[in-house]
């Protein structure tokens, strides 16, 4: 008979035991001797029950926390698509008693981050879902969840000496690597490139975009070792007329100059300023598909943006909580993200949303 047509009254015919004590057995609830329970986990065995996960927690009743901790952002950000995706799939799982709480800190800001962390212990979570600050600090927090018994999980970089339960993301190296391959199809006959960087107090944003770096110079090392790669940094909280004039002296400077990438989600603020401009034989290679940087690829001023799914980022983080905490079953400890490449002729059937 199949699992989900086995009744407890079946249970208790087998084992010869009554209902109630079948009841308390598969809810895990005491009063029940040793005999009668060793009899109703050999009639459970033998007729292969498998308990529904998701009918018990829905009986259960129980509310379940769950935080995200990440950078502050823009409204067309990478990060707000990631919020997007945890929104969704807490809605699905609504019925549950399931829900979010959000809480954002300043990047490269430490107070910011430990005032978050502590938000995060007071609103007493089950579930934790994390962008890492600075190693130190996040090695400290990871720790007291740790102590705490908190299960988390980790987006933008993979640090597996922190233990944590999950992690979504690209495998960045390969991702900085693939990059730099799709960008010399088209460059390959040049003599310099341009690394457009955006720091903060010369700072880069993320161990996963310098991890991207890393990739890209070892591809472009042992392939393309002859092409000089020139690095533009655009610095954070500038304004639009800043950035032009940065721009403007570059590429006064540097008319030679016919393509570029960046690790970050910001290509458009080269994009936009390359379409103000009319420099029609200038373009640069980006990340992630934010609306800017969509319009740019569709007028010519951005070539390739990588894609990274960071709606199903938060969507996935979501259910691997649910699925672990709620349903109490094992999870994939690693999972990379597809690293897709995006042009003028694909970019309009790009999906990253879905429908409870």
């Amino acid at each position: 008979m199949p699992s989900d047509k086995i009744r407890i009254k079946d249970i208790a015919e087998r084992a010869g035991v009554s209902v109630g004590t079948v009841d308390r057995v598969l809810h895990e609830r005491p009063n029940v001797s040793k005999p009668a329970r060793e009899k109703v986990e050999k009639a459970l065995k033998e007729m292969d029950y498998q308990p529904n996960a998701y009918a018990s927690a829905l009986a259960y009743n129980k509310n379940y926390t769950f935080v995200c901790i990440l950078p502050q952002h823009s409204s067309e950000a990478y990060w707000e698509e990631i919020e997007q995706g945890l929104q969704m799939a807490t809605l699905r799982r609504r019925d549950f008693h399931v829900s979010l709480k959000l809480i954002h800190y300043e990047r490269f800001n430490h107070h910011s981050f430990i005032a978050a962390t502590e938000a995060c212990f007071d609103a007493r979570p089950d579930g934790v879902i994390l962008v890492p600050a600075k190693l130190e600090l996040t090695q400290a927090f990871a720790d007291e969840m740790h102590e705490k018994s908190i299960p988390f999980i980790l987006l933008d970089s993979y640090l597996p000496d922190l233990k944590p339960l999950s992690f979504y993301g690209q495998d960045s190296f390969q991702s900085g690597y693939f990059a730099a391959r799709m960008l010399m199809l088209i460059a390959s006959k040049e003599k310099e490139i341009f690394l457009m960087k955006h720091l903060k107090d010369g700072h880069i944003g993320s161990k996963q975009q310098s991890n991207r770096e890393t990739g890209f110079r070892h591809y472009m090392r042992d392939h393309f070792p002859h092409i000089i790669i020139t690095e533009v940094n655009l610095p954070k909280g500038e304004t639009r007329e800043h950035y032009n004039l940065i721009l403007e002296t570059f590429f006064r400077e540097h008319p030679q100059i016919h393509h570029g990438i960046t690790f970050n989600s910001k290509a458009h603020l080269v994009g936009q300023f390359l379409l103000r401009t009319n420099r029609r034989n200038v373009q640069i290679m980006g990340y992630d598909m934010v609306p800017k940087n969509a319009e740019c690829v569709r007028q010519g001023s951005i070539s390739f943006l990588i894609a990274q799914h960071a709606f199903m980022q938060g969507y996935d983080s979501i259910e691997t909580l649910f699925q672990a905490i709620v349903l109490k079953k094992e999870v994939t400890p690693v999972n990379y993200m597809p690293i897709e490449l995006l042009t003028k002729e694909n970019i309009d059937f790009y999906r990253h949303q879905m429908t409870v």
